[in-house]
């Protein structure tokens, strides 16, 4: 298979593209800024040449997924997953009366419009598929679902529950292409993002995402929200 990873510098993206690429897939490994990826990825791109591509994309500047899908265009490369990962996390600090809109404008670029501008560019370069074999897979939040409300946290549950009913919409689009979107809950990871004190390792749900990519887990054709290990998440 050929993936396009976002955000794959550290952390849960870091892990896709290392365990894609040791499963033998072609990963195209998105970074903000590829001259600080982290000698991490570095690394991989060495350790599986041929597979495992850096490119630069950031993900809320239209221009450069543009630029990205004309290039793998030209290339011939034909995409058979997209795993939209990048985001971030602001203004968890206060309530309603602190919240800064600054950061709720910052984190739906990233997190929401990211997705979008990332999906609008790249999954043309998505062959149609018989098998339902092709996937976009977004990475959302528990947050993101009117059952997972706790109150607080504005910018990232706002991004998140938008970006669930983008998966939602998305999907639908897709289907009669033999291509299924779905919305995946990571889990609570030990990330810069979760924390130190989180239950989970990023490598942990990296091996149940990339399962969900290749199929290994199956999930009904109705389900569109899952966790990490296929099942299904209340909307």
């Amino acid at each position: 298979m050929n993936l396009l990873i976002t955000g794959a510098a550290r952390g849960l993206g870091y892990e896709l593209a290392k365990l894609a690429a040791a499963r033998g897939h072609a990963v195209a490994a998105c970074v903000r800024d590829a001259g600080r990826a982290g000698d991490g990825l570095a690394e991989l791109a060495e350790r599986y040449p041929g597979l495992v591509r850096i490119e630069t994309l950031d993900v809320s500047e239209e221009s450069q997924a543009r630029a990205l899908a004309a290039k793998l265009r030209d290339e011939g490369f034909v995409l058979d997953a997209l795993v939209n990962n990048a985001g971030i996390l602001l203004g968890r600090s206060g309530g309603i009366a602190s919240l800064e809109m600054d950061d709720l404008k910052r984190t739906f670029e990233v997190n929401l419009y990211g997705p979008l501008i990332v999906a609008k560019h790249l999954t043309p370069l998505m062959r149609e598929s018989m098998s339902g074999a092709e996937i976009v897979v977004h990475v959302a939040s528990d947050a993101g679902s009117f059952a997972g409300a706790y109150g607080g946290d504005y910018p990232y549950a706002l991004s998140k529950i938008a970006l669930s009913m983008f998966t939602k919409q998305l999907n639908e689009e897709l289907k009669p292409r033999g291509i299924r979107a779905l919305a995946v809950h990571p889990g609570w990871m030990r990330t810069d993002m979760g924390g130190q004190a989180a239950p989970l390792s990023p490598a942990e749900s990296a091996l149940g995402i990339i399962d969900l990519v290749e199929g290994t887990t199956e999930v009904p054709a109705e389900t569109w929200f899952v966790d990490y290990t296929g099942r299904a998440m209340p909307v």
